[in-house]
């Protein structure tokens, strides 16, 4: 897909919540490839709307913003509430959001937040409502079984809120450049569960892989060695096209959080400095739809300054979405634990 420019459209402020409870990473060789050295995970009571909730919550009182103005709502998230209704409606009744909200749905992981940020944006563009409120966040530990080390170490949760707005002031526009590769779509999957193999005896049986990994047809099946490839060669190539594509100086790359050598080495082909890559993965793990937003969160003050931000999400699907944002100033949430 060529590059798509959305004008008048800013990221106002983000939020992010993630649960109390911290599991360290006891693996020291895992550790080291994937960077993470801890996560958090949500107790059986705490579900990706109540992280998500808690992050829009707070963010739309940090900025002083009237819930009236929230003309959209969008619920990025593999683990929604129900199969039906939407979890958007939900979180739009407790927030107290006009019944003219447009609410709604995108059951999508990796690339989510960016893929997101291009709907909600071009919703924005062309409704000329003012505020759109983008959600994001996974609770993935509820979908890995704890026998399986190529997946259970790995992810955590967290959700997150952004407050999109329409600013006509705002003289440079947001580019995109989306994409998907269905091809790769068991790379990354629950094979039991949905209406094509639903729920059965057979779901919640124990197999062993050649790698000894344990999990049940209900769990989260992922294939590491073709997403690092799909990362370090398939992402490399599209972000260093869409770089040279919009010749800008990036002062801040943030990718999906999903594996340190991974992002590393899509760092280095595409010739940004590693000190401009903000990573959360240490603290957080794989947080699915919430990594780009977290990072942001608790990352992106710790740069001095910066004006061109780049994210990419990729994953899940497969598919990925980038985007260049061209800001200064952001606000960022203090980070919510509950």
């Amino acid at each position: 897909m060529s590059n798509i420019s959305i004008h008048n459209v800013i990221i106002k402020g983000v939020s992010a919540a993630v649960p109390k409870q911290v599991i360290p990473n006891n693996n020291s060789r895992l550790e080291k490839i994937t960077g993470i050295s801890q996560k958090r995970i949500s107790p059986p009571n705490v579900f990706t709307s109540d992280l998500c909730y808690e992050a829009a919550f707070k963010l739309i009182n940090d900025l002083n913003i009237d819930p009236n103005e929230i003309g959209i709502l969008i619920f990025i998230s593999q683990t929604p509430d129900y199969r039906l209704p939407v979890t958007s409606a939900i979180i739009q009744n407790k927030l107290n959001l006009p019944q003219t909200t447009i609410c709604f749905d995108i059951p999508l992981g990796c690339s989510g937040y960016t893929y997101g940020l291009y709907v909600i944006s071009s919703l924005l563009k062309n409704s000329n409502l003012k505020y759109g409120l983008l959600l994001a966040g996974d609770t993935i530990s509820k979908e890995v079984y704890f026998k399986d080390n190529s997946t259970f170490p790995l992810f955590g949760d967290a959700g997150t809120a952004t407050l999109v707005e329409l600013d006509l002031k705002q003289s440079h526009p947001m580019v995109f450049n989306l994409g998907t590769d269905g091809s790769g779509y068991n790379s990354i999957i629950i094979p039991h569960g949905g209406s094509r193999y639903p729920i059965s005896n057979e779901s919640n049986l124990e197999n062993k892989d050649e790698n000894g990994n344990v999990r049940r047809l209900r769990d989260l099946y992922l294939d590491g060695g073709k997403v690092f490839d799909f990362g370090t060669n398939k992402i490399s190539n599209v972000l260093k096209d869409f770089i040279q594509s919009n010749q800008k100086e990036i002062d801040c790359l943030i990718l999906h959080q999903a594996n340190k050598l991974m992002n590393d080495r899509i760092t280095n082909k595409v010739g940004i400095p590693i000190e401009k890559s903000l990573s959360s993965l240490n603290e957080f793990g794989n947080t699915s739809s919430a990594t780009i937003p977290l990072t942001m969160v608790t990352k992106l003050n710790t740069l001095s300054s910066y004006k061109n931000i780049l994210m990419c999400g990729f994953g899940v699907g497969l598919s990925w979405a980038s985007v260049l944002i061209h800001q200064k100033n952001i606000h960022c949430s203090n980070l919510i634990e509950i």
